[in-house]
């Protein structure tokens, strides 16, 4: 039996296809399910989620969606206080720990203490990344990179609507 030059194209493409559906269909969900598996402190149904918080608020805390760079007012604030879940009211940041990374997000160097937030890895854009949640009720906030200021050299880039501002 002999193959001509186009099914033997097709054939190679199809293979290639097949053997890279586990790798595509795995990115996009994993972090949103992760979360879901774990236990929280804090816990609600999907329905009362939707009661409790606004649309926005649920498409980031509960879908681990993204808000528009700059688009929120935490960005800019400046007052001394506290930054807490949207969600749950954990304590999550201190503006001590707040500085302008030029991203557009509200970042920190660091949460207000070690157990005020959670991590997982995230594959949602088809890499891995450190998925930042709150350790209450595991809303989510951002993700943390390495390029950071010291001393931790780490950025905390959380969505604004993922959080309230309380001033001192």
């Amino acid at each position: 039996m002999s193959f001509t030059i186009s099914s033997r194209r097709s054939f190679i493409a199809a293979t290639g296809l097949a053997a890279a559906m586990p790798l595509l269909a795995s990115c996009g969900g994993g972090v949103v399910e992760a979360r879901k598996e774990r236990q929280y402190r804090i816990t609600r149904t999907d329905a009362q989620w939707r009661r409790q918080l606004t649309r926005g608020e649920y498409r980031i805390l509960r879908d681990a969606g993204t808000e528009r760079a700059y688009s929120s007012p935490l960005n800019d604030e400046k007052r001394r206080g506290t930054f807490v879940c949207a969600g749950c009211n954990n304590r999550l940041y201190s503006s001590a720990h707040k500085y302008d990374s030029g991203t557009g997000w509200p970042s920190f160097w660091q949460p207000i203490d070690r157990g005020a937030v959670g991590t997982s890895v995230d594959y949602k854009i088809g890499y891995p990344r450190t998925e930042v949640h709150c350790a209450d009720c595991g809303g989510h906030l951002g993700h943390i990179f390495g390029d950071g200021p010291r001393p931790t050299g780490k950025r905390h880039c959380i969505n604004g609507v993922a959080m309230d501002f309380i001033p001192a």
